[in-house]
């Protein structure tokens, strides 16, 4: 097992929307500030213009059609340049970055992956990758209807992208259709096993 250094450590949690990700983001920064680590928390998308302009094209109906996503694939690059000093900064001060999505959701939900890793070819890739991995059904019931993602046709093909990627890029998968402590915990274990805490 490679252990991560703890100072320069950029982390993210992904999945399908209504996987959980922001509530353990949430308590992963808890617990991480509760080892005496200093943490810097960020969100896709941002607060950012481009991520303002996210935030409204997501409550459009037509966001899950293939023109939407390209639009948005762009969209979410521009936003991501913009965080790039933030987590640059963050590693100086030797803080640990966790972050709810990273690049690697643009290429589960958009198509054509050479074009998206193009597009994406400045972005810092996170140390480590945790997969909240949820059936899209449960997903759904966790909805706050404020998006267009309720199309479990459209979801359950994220899924399999995700699983896939999972695969290829070695990331930590954890059932997410798990009670909220339990994902939690898995979550810990995963991260205790790569980094000295």
């Amino acid at each position: 097992m490679v252990f991560i250094r703890v100072n320069d450590m950029y982390l993210c949690l992904e999945g399908i929307d209504g996987s959980g990700k922001s509530t353990q983001l949430a308590m992963l920064g808890e617990w991480l500030e509760k080892c005496g680590l200093e943490v810097l928390r960020v969100y896709e998308p941002t607060e950012s213009p481009p991520g303002q302009l996210i935030r409204e094209m997501l409550t459009d109906p037509r966001a899950t059609t293939p023109h939407f996503q390209r639009i948005l694939g762009l969209l979410f690059a521009a936003d991501r340049m913009m965080l790039m000093d933030r987590i640059g900064e963050a590693e100086k001060q030797e803080k640990i970055v966790i972050s709810d999505r990273s690049f690697y959701s643009s290429l589960a939900y958009q198509s054509d992956p050479d074009w998206i890793l193009e597009i994406n070819r400045h972005i810092k890739k996170p140390d480590l990758v945790i997969l909240l991995d949820v059936d899209v059904e449960q997903a759904i019931n966790r909805f706050e209807g404020k998006d267009h993602f309720e199309n479990p046709e459209f979801l359950g093909k994220v899924r399999k992208n995700y699983l896939k990627l999972a695969q290829n890029h070695n990331f930590s998968v954890v059932n997410a259709n798990h009670s909220v402590r339990k994902v939690h915990e898995d979550i810990k274990t995963i991260l205790s096993s790569r980094i000295r805490i």
